[in-house]
């Protein structure tokens, strides 16, 4: 061996970063990807898991709240369709369900109906 070499390659450092920037945008895109592709993940159970994940922030994991906030696990699923589309429509009160419920659609309300009267209100 002649001397030492560097280990870089001319032109490494934008190669690296472009393999950063490549890599902050897939990261990017995986955080980003499942919220866009929510209306098509409604459909089964871990599509109506995924969305009822979005109700433990207030509604205590799985819809079964500490206090403060209704527990929806248990709930008839008629009950909490309505309740969903009064909040949509602006016809029942609230604080912020209102704005959180314009962002089902109406399958999506239907999947998490679904899926919280068939929880136990309590384990």
């Amino acid at each position: 061996m002649a001397g030492a070499q560097s280990s870089a390659m001319p032109g490494s450092s934008s190669v690296r970063s472009g393999v950063r920037a490549f890599g902050f945008a897939l990261a990017l895109f995986g955080a980003v990807a499942p919220v866009a592709a929510a209306p098509v993940a409604a459909a089964g159970e871990g599509g109506a898991r995924y969305l009822a994940a979005t109700c433990a922030n207030c509604h205590g994991t799985d819809g079964r709240s500490a206090g403060g906030m209704a527990t929806l696990a248990g709930k008839p699923r008629e009950s909490l369709i309505e309740a969903m589309q009064a909040f949509r429509g602006g016809q029942r009160p609230a604080t912020i369900m209102h704005q959180i419920a314009k962002g089902y659609s109406d399958e999506q309300i239907v999947a998490l109906a679904d899926y919280f009267a068939r929880l136990k209100a309590s384990q």
